[in-house]
């Protein structure tokens, strides 16, 4: 059973989640919050596997939420899909870096609602090619300058896989364009992760940005 917790602001759109995540035999709404602070202690207190957290919400917003649940320990194995408008929320970039496991739209298909909950409750990240690379580059694009990441603990091969990564390439399109097994692109991937501290495949693609590897533009 995967169990979530729902941390948006708003009473009507937390009741419109519950009623379709609860209609699924494999999903259990096991908490509710109107705040980030709210979704905190909701987090400590029911370990959920997925977190639908909205950005916007008074007081502690989804942002510090997030932060704070990423950096909890007893937490490590809660996921955080984002909930975003797109155009407007100006801090999605940062809260995948900090530990966001992807983001939905709001107006998001209730179908692929339920995909995303499930694949990131599978430890997959949420990332769709062709909404995330926009959104990230063009936060990346925005922010200040920084340190490059330093790469030196990468093989010349993981420095690849973290680019087609950062590119929002699957295992299986890595695995194509290396020529290699779709289980040898995994291992990579997750070799990748583990030497620079990731928390999921998410940060990947954040750090490719953040060292430069992919290109902050829309193509």
């Amino acid at each position: 059973m995967i169990r979530v917790v729902l941390a948006d602001d708003q009473a009507l759109v937390r009741a419109g989640f519950r009623a379709l995540l609860d209609a699924e035999p494999d999903v259990e709404v096991v908490g509710e919050a109107g705040d980030g602070a709210e979704a905190v202690r909701a987090a400590q207190a029911t370990r959920p596997d997925v977190i639908l957290m909205d950005i916007r919400m008074p007081g502690v917003d989804g942002l510090a939420a997030t932060r704070r649940i990423a950096a909890d320990p007893s937490l490590a194995d809660t996921r955080i899909l984002i909930l975003t408008t797109f155009d407007l929320d100006e801090y999605v970039f940062e809260a995948l870096r900090v530990g966001a496991s992807g983001f939905l739209l709001k107006d998001t298909e209730p179908a692929d609602l339920i995909r995303g909950v499930r694949a990131v409750a599978a430890g997959d990240a949420l990332l769709s090619p062709r909404v995330t690379r926009r959104l990230i580059a063009e936060f990346a694009a925005r922010r200040e300058p920084t340190p490059p990441l330093s790469l030196a603990q990468l093989t010349e091969r993981e420095r690849e896989v973290l680019a087609l990564v950062g590119a929002g390439l699957s295992n299986e399109e890595i695995a194509a364009r290396l020529v290699v097994s779709p289980a040898t692109a995994k291992t990579h991937v997750s070799r990748t992760m583990a030497k620079l501290g990731a928390r999921d495949r998410a940060q990947l693609v954040v750090y490719a940005y953040e060292a430069g590897l992919v290109r902050p533009s829309w193509t």
